[in-house]
C-alpha cells in the first residue's frame, strides 16, 4: 500500500473514531490534557501498525489500542514511583560537608522548617502533575534544560515541549496557589 493510500484509509477508518477514543482516555485518565495525549499516542500507534489492522470493527480496534496504551503508561508511572532517592541533605548528621553546622548564622530551624515545608508541597505538585508534564517541568525548571534538549531527551518536537511545559507550569502553579503558596513567594 502506497503511503497516500494508507494516509487517505488510516482517516477513512480511523478518524471518525477519534470524539470516542476521546471520550475513552478522558474517563481512565480522568484529566483533559492527559487524555488528548493518549489519544495522540494511541492514533500514533494505530498508524504505526495500520498495515497490520484485519478487522471489519475500526472503532473496536482504536479504543483498543487506547485502552492499551493507558495501561501501558500505568505500568510505567507505577515503576518510576517505586524508585526513591537519598537526600543527603536530610539525612546526613547535623554537620554539612563544609564542616559548618546546620544551624549557623542564616539556618535558623524555623527557616529550615518552612523551606522543608515548601519544598514538600512542591513536591507533591509535581507529583500530581502527569508524567509528560512533570517530565519537562522537572527538565526545564529544576535541570535548567534548553528546549532543544528536552526535545531530544523526551523525544518529542520542540513545539511540544513548549505546550507541555506551559500546561505542567500552570498546573503546578494552580496546586501550589491551593496550597497556600502564592505569585509573590519565592520557589
Amino acid at each position: 500500500m502506497t503511503p497516500d493510500k494508507k494516509n487517505d484509509r488510516f482517516e477513512q477508518l480511523a478518524l471518525p473514531h477519534l470524539d470516542a477514543a476521546y471520550s475513552l482516555a478522558r474517563w481512565l485518565t480522568r484529566d483533559d490534557f492527559a487524555a488528548e495525549d493518549l489519544v495522540q499516542t494511541a492514533y500514533i500507534r494505530a498508524f504505526r501498525f495500520f498495515d497490520q489492522f484485519r478487522g471489519d470493527n475500526p472503532r473496536a480496534w482504536i479504543l483498543t489500542i487506547v485502552r492499551r496504551t493507558f495501561y501501558t503508561s500505568l505500568r510505567e508511572q507505577r515503576q518510576e514511583h517505586e524508585h526513591i532517592d537519598f537526600d543527603e541533605a536530610i539525612h546526613s548528621g547535623g554537620e554539612q560537608q563544609s564542616g559548618v553546622s546546620a544551624f549557623a548564622a542564616g539556618n535558623h530551624p524555623e527557616n529550615i522548617v518552612t523551606g522543608r515545608d515548601m519544598q514538600r508541597i512542591i513536591n507533591a505538585g509535581l507529583d500530581t502533575l502527569p508524567c509528560i508534564f512533570r517530565e519537562v517541568v522537572v527538565l526545564k525548571d529544576l535541570e535548567d534544560l534548553s528546549y532543544k534538549e528536552i526535545a531530544e531527551v523526551v523525544e518529542v518536537p520542540v513545539g511540544t515541549v513548549m505546550s507541555r511545559l506551559a500546561r505542567g507550569r500552570k498546573l503546578l502553579g494552580e496546586f501550589l496557589q491551593k496550597n497556600g503558596i502564592g505569585a509573590g513567594d519565592e520557589l
